[in-house]
């Protein structure tokens, strides 16, 4: 079938996903091929020291997105397009987004980047003897209970970005068992909450002023291919403020960045992983078996169809590098040069190669904001070195890319050194590894295995929960990773890069020092 008779015909799916910077659409067949796809650039705010983004601002950009996607649909195909055989609605992971008993938001959204719940994550790893971040959902709620806040006696449901919009959509309360992960530890025999650890939680609560179990505020969770609702006819106008669009629409159940990722990258099997590295970074190992002991550096979440994986999550990534890139954009144009960015970013990336393997002694901390990876609430941007340093235009591009993985790396040793877990194939994907051969060299040196990036891989996570959404037909017949590997990825072409050995050491010896620099990092954010 072409593509514009697939469109026509309602056979096509449609995956929208929330991210950092960017709301995107992709619209695919059910093997995968892309259509279409749209977007809306958006930011988030910090307003009383809280990162979020408005409930007005989140249904703008889906209604803009949205609109970008189906007016390059109509441009390219010559089609006002009416059905989707399936949609999908991805979105950051975790954060805290909660509702009273007339579905009211009662605080403004609090998203991942918020490090404001270190007491609460504190205990409830305590409690629980399982590594709950700052970050969860669960963390969030508890910690406005230890502050007393005056909503907490409203709560009657809360969920997550993507878990918001799909309720909006469909009327149903429900989350994908990855993103459901990210808000509340789940159990990997059940798929779904672990209920010893919920009825721990419940006994917290009964010192505070929540008025119900945790059950009955949570998301139900379903797993990949399961039946997520319909698009309501009010979720038809509040996605498509033309009315074309009809209601009816299966929607497969909403997942997490994380989720989507590894569906994007055909990582869901035992022993594969991923890295997504843009404005935060990620990287994530399906695990043969659990961890020997709680690492609170690591998280565990699941595949969208409820494996085990093991993940570890950084706040900071390519931010400081895009900034280092403005002040060389700012240099041109003292020269009257105006260069295409994109060309811009591919010379200073493909710079650094030419950097000493440890970047000549200069070190750099991209801490934006926090890191609870290394135990920072507020982070400061560093560059430190000393007069016997190299510094050079590429050792400072090298450390800028090393910087972006170290706190990475920090983690991912403790799962690959220190517990022996097995990669056999991680995949990158995300604005990092746009340059050719940069970021998968700096990536395969940071966790000594090698790293590949599929052709496919910049579509992302909004391409991952179109093919989600395409999953549900597919799901009596075949098993996730089967449908991955065996339909969509079948004929896929990926650049691969092997670790190479001077890297390695030259990373380790960075990673060191880095190490011992944070002593300066930690000045720098109580200073400044």
């Amino acid at each position: 079938m072409g593509a514009k008779e697939c469109i026509e015909e309602g056979k096509a799916y449609l995956g929208i996903e929330f991210g950092s910077t960017r709301i995107k659409g992709v619209v695919c067949d059910g093997e995968g091929n892309v259509l279409a796809m749209g977007g809306f650039g958006w930011e988030n705010s910090l307003k009383d020291g809280i990162w979020t983004y408005s409930e007005k601002e989140i249904f703008n950009g889906l209604k803009a997105c949205y609109a970008d996607t189906a007016k390059n649909i109509e441009n390219q195909y010559g089609i006002r397009v009416k059905r989707f055989a399936g949609i999908g609605i991805s979105a950051m992971m975790h954060g805290y987004l909660a509702f009273d008993a007339q579905n009211h938001l009662l605080v403004p959204f609090r998203t991942w980047r918020n490090t404001i719940t270190g007491e609460a994550a504190e205990k409830l790893t305590k409690e629980f003897q399982y590594n709950i971040p700052q970050r969860w959902s669960i963390s969030h709620l508890y910690q406005a209970m230890l502050n007393k806040e005056e909503h907490v006696k409203d709560i009657d449901f809360f969920t997550t970005l993507a878990g918001f919009v799909h309720w909006k959509l469909t009327g149903r309360k429900v989350l994908g068992v990855g993103d459901a992960s990210g808000m509340f530890p789940i159990d990997p025999s059940t798929k779904t909450y672990d209920r010893t650890m919920m009825e721990k939680f419940d006994a917290l609560a009964k010192e505070t002023a929540l008025s119900k179990n945790l059950a009955d505020l949570l998301p139900e969770v379903l797993s990949a291919g399961e039946a997520a609702g319909v698009l309501t006819k009010e979720g038809a106008a509040l996605l498509d403020e033309s009315g074309v669009l009809e209601e009816g629409i299966p929607l497969c159940p909403p997942e997490g960045d994380a989720g989507t990722g590894m569906v994007a990258t055909n990582s869901v099997k035992e022993r594969t992983g991923n890295i997504s590295a843009g404005t935060s970074v990620f990287a994530m190992v399906v695990l043969e078996k659990e961890l020997s002991k709680v690492y609170p550096e690591i998280d565990l979440v699941t595949t969208p169809d409820g494996a085990l994986v093991g993940m570890v999550h950084c706040n900071n990534c390519t931010s400081e590098i895009n900034n280092w890139v403005k002040i060389f954009k700012e240099f041109c144009d003292l020269y009257g040069i105006n260069p295409d960015m994109n060309d811009l970013f591919t010379k200073l990336y493909s710079v650094s190669i030419s950097g000493e393997p440890n970047c000549g002694g200069v070190l750099l901390y991209n801490y934006l904001s926090g890191e609870p990876v290394t135990g920072f609430e507020k982070g400061a941007l560093v560059l430190a070195r000393t007069a016997n340093d190299n510094f050079t235009l590429a050792n400072l591009m090298r450390s800028n890319l090393y910087s972006a993985m170290a706190t990475l790396k920090i983690g991912l040793d403790l799962m690959l050194k220190e517990e022996g877990v097995r990669v056999e194939k991680m995949y990158g994907h995300g604005g990092y590894f746009k340059t050719k051969g940069v970021g998968t060299r700096v990536a395969a040196a940071a966790i000594n295995a090698p790293v590949s990036v599929m052709e496919t891989a910049s579509e992302g996570g909004a391409w991952g929960i179109a093919l989600l959404a395409a999953y549900m037909d597919k799901k009596g017949s075949m098993g996730l990773s089967e449908y991955l590997s065996d339909v969509i990825f079948k004929d896929a072409k990926c650049e691969k890069c092997e670790p190479d050995a001077e890297d390695v050491k030259g990373f380790d010896e960075y990673i060191e020092r880095y190490k011992k620099g944070l002593a300066v990092e930690r000045s720098a954010a109580d200073v400044l």
